[in-house]
Protein backbone atom coordinates (compact mmCIF):
# COMPACT_ATOMS: atom_id res chain seq x y z
CA UNK A 1 0.00 0.00 0.00
CA UNK A 2 1.33 3.33 -1.07
CA UNK A 3 0.54 6.28 1.02
CA UNK A 4 -0.24 9.39 -1.56
CA UNK A 5 0.90 12.80 -0.03
CA UNK A 6 2.28 16.02 -1.50
CA UNK A 7 4.95 14.61 -3.68
CA UNK A 8 4.66 10.76 -5.95
CA UNK A 9 7.98 9.50 -7.43
CA UNK A 10 8.59 7.58 -10.27
CA UNK A 11 9.19 4.36 -8.35
CA UNK A 12 5.50 4.68 -7.15
CA UNK A 13 4.19 6.15 -10.05
CA UNK A 14 5.58 3.03 -11.65
CA UNK A 15 4.36 0.19 -8.99
CA UNK A 16 0.76 1.62 -8.99
CA UNK A 17 0.60 1.72 -12.76
CA UNK A 18 2.60 -1.50 -13.44
CA UNK A 19 2.49 -3.70 -10.65
CA UNK A 20 -0.99 -3.18 -9.15
CA UNK A 21 0.05 -1.43 -5.86
CA UNK A 22 -2.79 -0.30 -4.03
CA UNK A 23 -2.78 3.42 -2.92
CA UNK A 24 -4.25 5.55 0.33
CA UNK A 25 -4.73 8.88 0.79
CA UNK A 26 -2.18 10.73 3.55
CA UNK A 27 -4.34 12.56 6.58
CA UNK A 28 -2.09 16.04 5.91
CA UNK A 29 -3.46 15.99 2.00
CA UNK A 30 -6.94 14.93 2.84
CA UNK A 31 -7.42 17.92 5.02
CA UNK A 32 -6.13 20.33 2.11
CA UNK A 33 -8.39 18.89 -0.23
CA UNK A 34 -11.22 19.65 2.38
CA UNK A 35 -10.07 23.18 3.18
CA UNK A 36 -9.73 23.61 -0.91
CA UNK A 37 -13.50 22.71 -1.70
CA UNK A 38 -14.84 24.27 1.29
CA UNK A 39 -12.53 27.82 0.12
CA UNK A 40 -14.27 27.64 -3.17
CA UNK A 41 -17.74 27.13 -1.86
CA UNK A 42 -17.26 30.46 0.04
CA UNK A 43 -15.58 32.35 -1.94
CA UNK A 44 -17.55 31.42 -5.37
CA UNK A 45 -20.42 33.54 -4.02
CA UNK A 46 -21.46 36.25 -6.30
CA UNK A 47 -18.42 36.23 -8.17
CA UNK A 48 -17.76 35.25 -12.21
CA UNK A 49 -15.62 32.28 -11.99
CA UNK A 50 -14.94 30.39 -15.13
CA UNK A 51 -16.26 26.92 -15.73
CA UNK A 52 -18.44 26.88 -12.41
CA UNK A 53 -21.49 29.74 -13.15
CA UNK A 54 -20.37 29.87 -16.95
CA UNK A 55 -20.26 27.97 -19.72
CA UNK A 56 -16.86 26.19 -21.37
CA UNK A 57 -13.84 27.64 -23.93
CA UNK A 58 -15.70 29.68 -26.22
CA UNK A 59 -19.06 29.09 -24.18
CA UNK A 60 -17.52 31.44 -20.78
CA UNK A 61 -18.82 34.56 -22.37
CA UNK A 62 -22.43 32.97 -21.35
CA UNK A 63 -23.44 32.94 -17.60
CA UNK A 64 -25.28 29.80 -16.05
CA UNK A 65 -27.98 30.34 -13.92
CA UNK A 66 -27.42 29.10 -10.32
CA UNK A 67 -30.36 26.58 -10.97
CA UNK A 68 -28.35 24.68 -13.69
CA UNK A 69 -24.74 24.77 -12.28
CA UNK A 70 -25.50 21.19 -11.76
CA UNK A 71 -26.27 20.37 -14.68
CA UNK A 72 -23.49 22.52 -16.46
CA UNK A 73 -20.98 20.20 -14.98
CA UNK A 74 -22.86 16.63 -16.33
CA UNK A 75 -22.70 17.95 -19.20
CA UNK A 76 -19.30 18.87 -19.66
CA UNK A 77 -18.31 15.42 -19.29
CA UNK A 78 -21.59 13.66 -21.24
CA UNK A 79 -20.89 16.26 -24.31
CA UNK A 80 -16.74 15.52 -24.43
CA UNK A 81 -16.84 11.91 -24.33
CA UNK A 82 -16.79 11.59 -27.80
CA UNK A 83 -13.19 9.86 -28.37
CA UNK A 84 -12.61 7.29 -31.16
CA UNK A 85 -10.64 4.54 -31.91
CA UNK A 86 -9.34 1.56 -29.93
CA UNK A 87 -9.63 1.58 -26.43
CA UNK A 88 -6.30 3.00 -24.24
CA UNK A 89 -4.48 -0.16 -22.59
CA UNK A 90 -5.21 -0.86 -19.44
CA UNK A 91 -1.87 0.61 -17.89
CA UNK A 92 -2.15 4.17 -19.69
CA UNK A 93 -5.70 4.07 -17.73
CA UNK A 94 -4.02 3.52 -14.31
CA UNK A 95 -1.68 6.07 -15.10
CA UNK A 96 -4.40 8.71 -15.94
CA UNK A 97 -6.20 7.94 -12.91
CA UNK A 98 -2.95 8.60 -10.95
CA UNK A 99 -1.96 11.46 -12.60
CA UNK A 100 -5.30 13.27 -11.86
CA UNK A 101 -5.67 12.29 -8.46
CA UNK A 102 -2.19 12.80 -7.87
CA UNK A 103 -3.32 16.90 -8.97
CA UNK A 104 -6.56 16.40 -6.83
CA UNK A 105 -4.58 16.10 -4.01
CA UNK A 106 -2.49 19.18 -4.36
CA UNK A 107 -5.09 20.93 -2.59
CA UNK A 108 -6.10 23.66 -5.26
CA UNK A 109 -8.62 21.88 -7.76
CA UNK A 110 -11.89 22.61 -5.43
CA UNK A 111 -12.80 19.15 -5.87
CA UNK A 112 -14.60 17.36 -3.19
CA UNK A 113 -12.82 14.67 -1.11
CA UNK A 114 -15.19 12.10 -2.74
CA UNK A 115 -14.12 12.58 -6.07
CA UNK A 116 -10.47 11.39 -4.52
CA UNK A 117 -11.91 8.31 -2.58
CA UNK A 118 -13.58 7.44 -5.93
CA UNK A 119 -9.95 7.51 -7.77
CA UNK A 120 -8.13 5.82 -5.63
CA UNK A 121 -11.16 2.97 -5.15
CA UNK A 122 -11.54 2.50 -9.35
CA UNK A 123 -7.39 2.20 -9.11
CA UNK A 124 -7.70 -0.47 -5.85
CA UNK A 125 -10.41 -2.46 -7.98
CA UNK A 126 -8.48 -2.57 -10.88
CA UNK A 127 -11.41 -0.52 -12.73
CA UNK A 128 -10.24 0.96 -15.86
CA UNK A 129 -12.67 2.93 -17.72
CA UNK A 130 -13.09 3.40 -21.64
CA UNK A 131 -11.38 5.83 -22.97
CA UNK A 132 -10.67 5.67 -26.85
CA UNK A 133 -7.55 6.66 -28.39
CA UNK A 134 -7.97 9.29 -30.14
CA UNK A 135 -9.92 12.81 -29.39
CA UNK A 136 -8.05 15.27 -27.67
CA UNK A 137 -5.66 18.10 -28.40
CA UNK A 138 -3.21 18.23 -25.34
CA UNK A 139 -4.38 22.17 -24.98
CA UNK A 140 -7.25 22.79 -22.79
CA UNK A 141 -5.50 19.46 -21.23
CA UNK A 142 -6.87 15.91 -22.60
CA UNK A 143 -10.37 16.92 -22.45
CA UNK A 144 -12.16 14.31 -24.88
CA UNK A 145 -9.81 11.43 -23.06
CA UNK A 146 -10.64 12.94 -19.29
CA UNK A 147 -14.14 12.92 -20.11
CA UNK A 148 -14.40 9.48 -20.95
CA UNK A 149 -12.76 8.46 -17.01
CA UNK A 150 -15.33 11.34 -15.98
CA UNK A 151 -18.46 9.34 -17.31
CA UNK A 152 -17.22 6.02 -15.68
CA UNK A 153 -17.02 7.84 -12.16
CA UNK A 154 -20.65 9.17 -12.61
CA UNK A 155 -21.61 5.82 -13.15
CA UNK A 156 -22.19 6.31 -16.90
CA UNK A 157 -20.41 4.47 -19.76
CA UNK A 158 -18.13 1.30 -19.92
CA UNK A 159 -15.52 -0.06 -18.01
CA UNK A 160 -12.70 -2.87 -18.41
CA UNK A 161 -13.34 -4.96 -14.79
CA UNK A 162 -11.35 -8.84 -14.89
CA UNK A 163 -11.10 -8.89 -18.22
CA UNK A 164 -14.13 -7.79 -19.42
CA UNK A 165 -15.78 -4.78 -20.98
CA UNK A 166 -19.11 -4.52 -18.68
CA UNK A 167 -21.58 -1.59 -17.74
CA UNK A 168 -19.61 1.18 -15.17
CA UNK A 169 -22.73 0.89 -13.45
CA UNK A 170 -23.24 -3.12 -12.51
CA UNK A 171 -18.74 -3.08 -11.51
CA UNK A 172 -19.50 -0.03 -9.32
CA UNK A 173 -22.62 -1.77 -7.25
CA UNK A 174 -20.04 -5.20 -6.77
CA UNK A 175 -17.62 -3.30 -5.55
CA UNK A 176 -19.40 -1.46 -3.03
CA UNK A 177 -18.39 1.68 -4.81
CA UNK A 178 -21.15 4.68 -5.22
CA UNK A 179 -21.65 7.38 -8.38
CA UNK A 180 -19.66 10.47 -7.95
CA UNK A 181 -22.16 13.33 -6.68
CA UNK A 182 -21.42 17.23 -8.19
CA UNK A 183 -20.80 19.58 -5.81
CA UNK A 184 -19.41 22.73 -7.68
CA UNK A 185 -16.82 21.78 -10.43
CA UNK A 186 -16.12 18.31 -10.41
CA UNK A 187 -17.23 18.28 -13.77
CA UNK A 188 -14.38 20.44 -15.20
CA UNK A 189 -11.92 19.30 -12.82
CA UNK A 190 -12.38 15.64 -14.27
CA UNK A 191 -11.73 16.92 -17.93
CA UNK A 192 -9.06 19.73 -17.56
CA UNK A 193 -5.60 18.69 -17.12
CA UNK A 194 -2.42 16.67 -19.04
CA UNK A 195 -3.34 13.65 -16.87
CA UNK A 196 -3.66 11.06 -20.38
CA UNK A 197 -0.14 12.60 -21.79
CA UNK A 198 1.34 12.24 -18.95
CA UNK A 199 0.23 8.94 -17.94
CA UNK A 200 0.88 7.52 -21.35
CA UNK A 201 4.21 8.87 -20.99
CA UNK A 202 4.87 7.64 -17.46
CA UNK A 203 4.51 3.58 -19.08
CA UNK A 204 6.49 5.02 -22.08
CA UNK A 205 9.70 6.25 -19.67
CA UNK A 206 9.35 2.82 -17.78
CA UNK A 207 9.86 0.78 -21.38
CA UNK A 208 12.25 2.74 -22.93
CA UNK A 209 14.70 2.70 -20.00
CA UNK A 210 14.24 -1.51 -19.97
CA UNK A 211 14.59 -0.79 -23.55
CA UNK A 212 17.73 1.43 -22.86
CA UNK A 213 19.57 -1.97 -20.75
CA UNK A 214 19.08 -4.02 -23.21
CA UNK A 215 20.57 -2.30 -26.31
CA UNK A 216 23.80 -1.75 -24.18
CA UNK A 217 23.77 -5.19 -23.15
CA UNK A 218 23.32 -6.20 -27.05
CA UNK A 219 26.27 -3.65 -27.75
CA UNK A 220 27.93 -4.89 -26.01
CA UNK A 221 27.64 -8.63 -26.79
CA UNK A 222 28.23 -7.31 -30.27
CA UNK A 223 31.61 -6.16 -29.73
CA UNK A 224 32.47 -9.65 -27.70
CA UNK A 225 31.48 -11.49 -30.92
CA UNK A 226 33.34 -9.14 -33.02
CA UNK A 227 36.81 -9.47 -30.20
CA UNK A 228 36.64 -5.50 -30.59
CA UNK A 229 39.41 -3.44 -28.93
CA UNK A 230 38.50 -2.32 -25.46
CA UNK A 231 39.33 1.17 -25.36
CA UNK A 232 36.30 2.72 -27.16
CA UNK A 233 34.96 2.93 -23.61
CA UNK A 234 37.57 3.78 -21.60
CA UNK A 235 37.54 6.01 -19.13
CA UNK A 236 40.17 8.61 -20.38
CA UNK A 237 38.44 8.46 -23.54
CA UNK A 238 35.21 9.56 -22.15
CA UNK A 239 36.16 12.04 -19.48
CA UNK A 240 37.51 14.18 -22.66
CA UNK A 241 34.42 14.25 -23.68
CA UNK A 242 32.09 14.18 -20.00
CA UNK A 243 28.62 14.44 -21.45
CA UNK A 244 26.69 12.59 -18.65
CA UNK A 245 25.11 10.08 -20.82
CA UNK A 246 28.18 8.96 -22.78
CA UNK A 247 29.39 8.57 -19.29
CA UNK A 248 26.86 6.18 -18.13
CA UNK A 249 26.85 4.11 -20.98
CA UNK A 250 30.40 3.57 -21.41
CA UNK A 251 30.66 2.56 -17.36
CA UNK A 252 27.65 -0.26 -17.77
CA UNK A 253 29.58 -1.28 -20.95
CA UNK A 254 32.87 -1.66 -18.96
CA UNK A 255 31.46 -3.37 -16.21
CA UNK A 256 29.76 -5.73 -18.30
CA UNK A 257 33.51 -6.25 -20.39
CA UNK A 258 34.93 -6.86 -16.69
CA UNK A 259 34.04 -10.26 -16.90
CA UNK A 260 34.72 -11.34 -20.52
CA UNK A 261 37.60 -12.67 -22.30
CA UNK A 262 36.25 -12.10 -25.89
CA UNK A 263 37.64 -8.23 -25.83
CA UNK A 264 41.08 -7.35 -27.17
CA UNK A 265 44.07 -4.44 -26.25
CA UNK A 266 45.48 -2.40 -28.08
CA UNK A 267 48.73 -1.98 -26.55
CA UNK A 268 49.27 -5.74 -26.45
CA UNK A 269 48.60 -5.76 -30.35
CA UNK A 270 49.16 -2.45 -32.15
CA UNK A 271 51.67 -1.05 -29.48
CA UNK A 272 54.37 -3.28 -28.61
CA UNK A 273 56.32 -2.36 -31.98
CA UNK A 274 56.28 -6.38 -33.18
CA UNK A 275 53.40 -5.77 -35.99
CA UNK A 276 55.19 -5.33 -39.41
CA UNK A 277 52.22 -5.90 -41.53
CA UNK A 278 51.34 -3.21 -44.14
CA UNK A 279 47.73 -4.39 -44.99
CA UNK A 280 46.52 -5.60 -41.52
CA UNK A 281 43.72 -8.51 -41.76
CA UNK A 282 41.95 -7.33 -38.69
CA UNK A 283 40.23 -4.02 -38.68
CA UNK A 284 42.27 -1.41 -36.46
CA UNK A 285 39.26 0.01 -35.94
CA UNK A 286 35.28 -1.15 -36.04
CA UNK A 287 32.27 0.31 -37.44
CA UNK A 288 30.34 2.82 -35.86
CA UNK A 289 27.43 1.03 -34.70
CA UNK A 290 30.41 -0.88 -32.83
CA UNK A 291 32.64 1.66 -31.71
CA UNK A 292 30.00 4.68 -31.14
CA UNK A 293 27.91 3.06 -28.77
CA UNK A 294 28.21 5.13 -25.84
CA UNK A 295 28.03 8.72 -28.35
CA UNK A 296 24.91 7.10 -30.09
CA UNK A 297 23.53 5.65 -26.62
CA UNK A 298 24.15 8.69 -24.73
CA UNK A 299 22.30 10.89 -25.85
CA UNK A 300 19.03 8.71 -25.70
CA UNK A 301 19.76 7.70 -22.28
CA UNK A 302 20.23 11.84 -21.60
CA UNK A 303 16.69 12.22 -23.23
CA UNK A 304 15.21 9.66 -21.28
CA UNK A 305 16.59 11.39 -18.11
CA UNK A 306 14.92 14.70 -18.97
CA UNK A 307 12.04 13.02 -20.29
CA UNK A 308 11.62 11.14 -16.45
CA UNK A 309 11.98 14.80 -14.78
CA UNK A 310 9.47 16.14 -17.22
CA UNK A 311 6.76 13.64 -16.32
CA UNK A 312 7.51 13.07 -12.53
CA UNK A 313 7.10 17.05 -11.83
CA UNK A 314 4.09 16.74 -14.46
CA UNK A 315 2.31 14.28 -11.95
CA UNK A 316 3.42 16.51 -9.02
CA UNK A 317 1.87 19.61 -10.60
CA UNK A 318 -1.59 21.12 -10.62
CA UNK A 319 -2.69 21.55 -14.15
CA UNK A 320 -6.37 22.88 -13.58
CA UNK A 321 -7.86 25.79 -14.68
CA UNK A 322 -8.96 27.76 -13.09
CA UNK A 323 -6.16 27.01 -9.71
CA UNK A 324 -8.37 27.25 -6.47
CA UNK A 325 -5.73 28.29 -3.92
CA UNK A 326 -7.15 29.16 -0.27
CA UNK A 327 -3.72 30.26 1.04
CA UNK A 328 -3.37 33.64 -1.06
CA UNK A 329 -7.59 33.61 -0.76
CA UNK A 330 -7.87 33.58 -4.86
CA UNK A 331 -8.66 31.62 -7.95
CA UNK A 332 -6.27 32.49 -10.68
CA UNK A 333 -7.12 31.73 -14.52
CA UNK A 334 -3.97 30.81 -16.43
CA UNK A 335 -3.07 27.72 -19.25
CA UNK A 336 -1.30 25.12 -16.59
CA UNK A 337 -3.81 22.29 -19.14
CA UNK A 338 -1.17 23.13 -21.71
CA UNK A 339 0.36 19.95 -22.57
CA UNK A 340 3.71 21.58 -24.07
CA UNK A 341 6.20 19.84 -21.62
CA UNK A 342 4.86 16.67 -21.83
CA UNK A 343 4.26 16.87 -25.86
CA UNK A 344 7.95 18.10 -26.38
CA UNK A 345 9.72 15.49 -24.33
CA UNK A 346 8.25 12.63 -25.64
CA UNK A 347 8.47 13.79 -29.37
CA UNK A 348 11.96 13.97 -27.99
CA UNK A 349 12.33 10.77 -26.95
CA UNK A 350 10.62 8.94 -29.47
CA UNK A 351 13.69 10.63 -31.79
CA UNK A 352 16.13 9.23 -29.36
CA UNK A 353 13.91 5.58 -29.33
CA UNK A 354 14.35 5.86 -32.81
CA UNK A 355 18.13 6.13 -32.50
CA UNK A 356 18.26 3.36 -31.04
CA UNK A 357 16.52 0.85 -32.78
CA UNK A 358 18.42 2.28 -36.01
CA UNK A 359 21.69 1.82 -34.16
CA UNK A 360 20.31 -1.99 -33.41
CA UNK A 361 19.09 -2.52 -37.29
CA UNK A 362 22.52 -1.26 -38.22
CA UNK A 363 24.40 -3.92 -35.53
CA UNK A 364 21.77 -6.57 -36.89
CA UNK A 365 23.26 -5.82 -40.50
CA UNK A 366 26.49 -6.22 -39.32
CA UNK A 367 25.80 -9.77 -38.00
CA UNK A 368 23.88 -10.85 -41.05
CA UNK A 369 26.57 -9.15 -43.84
CA UNK A 370 28.98 -12.10 -43.76
CA UNK A 371 31.48 -9.76 -46.24
CA UNK A 372 31.21 -7.08 -43.10
CA UNK A 373 31.95 -9.10 -40.51
CA UNK A 374 34.26 -11.41 -41.87
CA UNK A 375 33.50 -14.01 -38.88
CA UNK A 376 29.80 -15.03 -39.37
CA UNK A 377 27.60 -16.81 -42.40
CA UNK A 378 25.66 -14.74 -44.32
CA UNK A 379 22.12 -14.31 -42.20
CA UNK A 380 24.05 -16.44 -39.33
CA UNK A 381 22.28 -19.26 -41.34
CA UNK A 382 23.61 -22.05 -39.12
CA UNK A 383 21.79 -24.77 -41.91
CA UNK A 384 22.63 -25.29 -45.45
CA UNK A 385 23.82 -22.05 -47.47
CA UNK A 386 21.43 -22.13 -50.17
CA UNK A 387 18.28 -24.29 -48.64
CA UNK A 388 18.48 -22.79 -45.78
CA UNK A 389 17.95 -18.92 -44.84
CA UNK A 390 18.41 -18.35 -41.51
CA UNK A 391 17.51 -15.23 -40.65
CA UNK A 392 17.39 -13.72 -43.77
CA UNK A 393 13.63 -12.54 -44.06
CA UNK A 394 13.90 -11.14 -40.27
CA UNK A 395 15.86 -8.81 -41.52
CA UNK A 396 13.00 -7.45 -43.55
CA UNK A 397 10.90 -7.19 -40.85
CA UNK A 398 13.95 -5.49 -38.57
CA UNK A 399 14.41 -3.01 -41.60
CA UNK A 400 10.61 -2.15 -42.66
CA UNK A 401 9.77 -1.83 -38.35
CA UNK A 402 12.76 0.85 -38.15
CA UNK A 403 11.29 2.57 -40.93
CA UNK A 404 7.74 3.16 -39.54
CA UNK A 405 9.98 4.52 -36.38
CA UNK A 406 11.56 7.18 -38.75
CA UNK A 407 8.59 8.22 -40.66
CA UNK A 408 6.96 8.54 -36.63
CA UNK A 409 9.17 10.68 -35.61
CA UNK A 410 8.36 13.59 -37.30
CA UNK A 411 7.55 15.99 -34.56
CA UNK A 412 3.49 16.28 -33.39
CA UNK A 413 4.82 19.02 -30.68
CA UNK A 414 4.71 21.53 -33.74
CA UNK A 415 1.75 20.16 -35.53
CA UNK A 416 -0.87 22.40 -33.93
CA UNK A 417 -3.94 22.93 -35.64
CA UNK A 418 -6.80 25.98 -34.20
CA UNK A 419 -9.93 24.79 -33.32
CA UNK A 420 -12.51 25.19 -30.40
CA UNK A 421 -13.62 28.39 -32.28
CA UNK A 422 -10.09 29.73 -32.17
CA UNK A 423 -10.24 30.02 -28.26
CA UNK A 424 -7.24 26.89 -28.91
CA UNK A 425 -5.54 28.59 -31.56
CA UNK A 426 -2.35 26.73 -30.83
CA UNK A 427 -2.15 23.33 -29.31
CA UNK A 428 0.24 20.62 -27.83
CA UNK A 429 -1.25 17.44 -29.54
CA UNK A 430 0.06 16.04 -26.16
CA UNK A 431 -1.58 12.62 -26.16
CA UNK A 432 -1.14 12.30 -29.81
CA UNK A 433 3.01 12.52 -28.89
CA UNK A 434 2.50 10.25 -26.00
CA UNK A 435 0.82 7.40 -28.60
CA UNK A 436 2.87 7.82 -31.51
CA UNK A 437 6.26 7.51 -28.78
CA UNK A 438 4.46 4.15 -27.77
CA UNK A 439 3.92 3.19 -30.81
CA UNK A 440 7.86 3.62 -31.41
CA UNK A 441 9.17 2.17 -28.42
CA UNK A 442 6.84 -0.86 -28.93
CA UNK A 443 8.49 -0.98 -32.38
CA UNK A 444 12.12 -0.57 -30.71
CA UNK A 445 11.43 -4.12 -28.99
CA UNK A 446 10.72 -6.22 -31.83
CA UNK A 447 13.94 -4.96 -33.54
CA UNK A 448 15.14 -5.73 -30.60
CA UNK A 449 13.66 -9.39 -30.33
CA UNK A 450 15.12 -10.26 -33.68
CA UNK A 451 18.98 -8.61 -32.76
CA UNK A 452 18.50 -11.26 -29.52
CA UNK A 453 17.59 -14.29 -32.16
CA UNK A 454 20.98 -13.20 -34.38
CA UNK A 455 23.13 -13.08 -31.42
CA UNK A 456 22.51 -16.22 -30.04
CA UNK A 457 22.84 -17.51 -33.18
CA UNK A 458 26.57 -15.88 -33.72
CA UNK A 459 27.51 -17.19 -30.43
CA UNK A 460 26.53 -20.68 -31.24
CA UNK A 461 28.31 -20.72 -34.68
CA UNK A 462 31.32 -19.13 -32.75
CA UNK A 463 30.92 -21.13 -29.75
CA UNK A 464 32.46 -18.29 -27.52
CA UNK A 465 29.32 -18.61 -25.21
CA UNK A 466 32.02 -19.85 -22.12
CA UNK A 467 33.87 -16.57 -23.28
CA UNK A 468 31.49 -14.51 -22.72
CA UNK A 469 30.78 -11.51 -19.66
CA UNK A 470 28.69 -13.08 -16.97
CA UNK A 471 25.87 -10.90 -17.87
CA UNK A 472 25.76 -11.67 -21.55
CA UNK A 473 26.28 -15.66 -20.59
CA UNK A 474 23.10 -14.77 -17.95
CA UNK A 475 20.85 -13.33 -20.87
CA UNK A 476 22.19 -15.68 -23.95
CA UNK A 477 20.71 -18.72 -21.48
CA UNK A 478 17.66 -17.12 -20.42
CA UNK A 479 16.53 -16.75 -23.72
CA UNK A 480 18.31 -20.26 -24.49
CA UNK A 481 15.91 -21.96 -22.43
CA UNK A 482 12.45 -21.08 -24.49
CA UNK A 483 14.07 -20.40 -28.02
CA UNK A 484 16.70 -23.27 -28.82
CA UNK A 485 19.37 -22.86 -31.50
CA UNK A 486 18.20 -23.69 -34.50
CA UNK A 487 19.75 -24.98 -38.09
CA UNK A 488 16.04 -25.50 -40.29
CA UNK A 489 13.93 -23.44 -41.61
CA UNK A 490 10.36 -22.91 -39.34
CA UNK A 491 7.91 -19.76 -38.99
CA UNK A 492 9.86 -17.04 -36.46
CA UNK A 493 6.72 -14.51 -35.38
CA UNK A 494 5.68 -16.57 -32.24
CA UNK A 495 9.33 -16.23 -30.91
CA UNK A 496 9.39 -12.76 -32.26
CA UNK A 497 6.71 -12.19 -29.76
CA UNK A 498 7.58 -14.30 -26.96
CA UNK A 499 11.38 -12.73 -27.02
CA UNK A 500 9.29 -9.39 -26.90
CA UNK A 501 7.50 -10.20 -23.92
CA UNK A 502 11.00 -11.46 -21.89
CA UNK A 503 12.60 -7.88 -23.07
CA UNK A 504 9.71 -5.98 -21.41
CA UNK A 505 9.07 -8.46 -18.53
CA UNK A 506 12.64 -9.49 -17.12
CA UNK A 507 13.97 -7.72 -14.29
CA UNK A 508 17.22 -5.91 -15.06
Amino acid sequence: MIELGLNLSYKDIASIVLKGERVSIDKSVHKKVVDCYDFLESFSKEKVIYGINTGFGPMAQFRVEDEQLKALQYNIIRSHACGAGEPLPVAYVRAAMLARLSNFLKGKSGVNIELCNLLAGFLNNDISPLIPEHGGVGASGDLVQMAHIGLTLIGEGEVFYKGELRETKEVLKECNLKPLEIYIREGLAIANGTSVMTGIASVNIYYSQKLINWATLASAMMNEIASSYDDFVSEPLMDSRPHNGQLFIAAQMREIFATSSRLKKRESDLYNGSNNSRVFKEKVQGYYSLRCVPQILGPVYDALCNAKDVVEREFNSVCDNPVVDPETQNIYHGGNFHGDYVSFEMDKLKIAITKLTMLTERQLNYLFHDKINGILPPFVNLGVLGLNYGLQAAQFTATSTTAESQTLSNPVYVHSIPNNNDNQDIVSMGTNSALMAARVIENGYQVMAIHFMALLQAIDYLGIESELSQKSRETYFAIRDFFPKFTDDTPKYKEIGVIVNFLKETKQ
